[in-house]
């Protein structure tokens, strides 16, 4: 399988499924294309219907949507258990997955995912502030409710962690203040060795996305 992305650096939707990938050892072929360059859309519609990424390629199957790979990489590969095994904690997981997908416009226009930003905080709108506590009373919930089994959100790794992991990112760059058990999930995430791969890649990158730097036009870079 080939999955395409963009820059590791700001490109959270590319990390959703690089993540789910990449943490339960599913193998599969990197194509990484450079965001918001001359030649973007024409070579990512070399691989994608939509033009956009993440693009997982299977053969003759082109799946172009985040929740969409997510849900084929469940299928396709069951023991994985990239949905809880549990009928309700399923439930709770595709809702809480659906939700980050459709949802929190407000922090993530006002917090770009950027690894290389060093912490430092901005101020909070009320709608950012109010994202951030709806996000955390899910993380919170599915914690308490399904989390006995490790640290993640319904215990074990699932699509749910790999759908948040780049909130966690943002509430760790912006230095957004959480409550503990959210501040250990963002640990948590960020502890993953999948996780540092996808960084330490996502630092020594060139490119420069000007919408996703927050401080525009000062670049500030770890």
């Amino acid at each position: 399988m080939k999955l395409v992305i963009g820059n590791k650096n700001y490109s959270s939707w590319s990390l959703r499924v690089w993540l789910a990938m990449a943490e339960t050892g599913i193998a599969f072929e990197e194509v990484l294309i450079p965001l918001d360059q001359p030649d973007t859309k024409a070579r990512i519609a070399e691989y994608s219907p939509s033009g956009r990424v993440p693009t997982l390629i299977d053969g003759d199957v082109a799946v172009w949507e985040t929740l969409a790979i997510l849900e084929y990489l469940a299928e396709r590969f069951p023991d994985q258990q990239l949905w809880p095994a549990d009928a309700k904690a399923r439930a709770v997981a595709r809702a809480v997955a659906s939700e980050m997908h459709a949802g929190f416009m407000a922090l993530r226009s006002a917090a770009p995912m950027n690894l290389w930003r060093p912490v430092e905080a901005f101020p909070l709108t009320p709608e950012v502030e109010a994202d951030v506590k709806r996000i955390t009373r899910l993380w919170r919930d599915a914690r308490e409710r399904f989390g006995a089994g490790g640290p993640f959100l319904f215990g074990r790794f699932s699509n749910a962690d790999a759908m948040y992991a780049p909130i966690a990112t943002r509430l760790r760059t912006y230095a957004i203040p959480v409550d503990e058990a959210s501040a250990a999930y963002v640990e948590t995430i960020h502890g993953l060795a999948s996780f540092k791969r996808w960084r330490d890649a996502g630092l020594k990158e060139p490119w420069l996305i000007p919408a996703d730097e927050r401080d525009w036009p000062t670049v500030k870079r770890v």
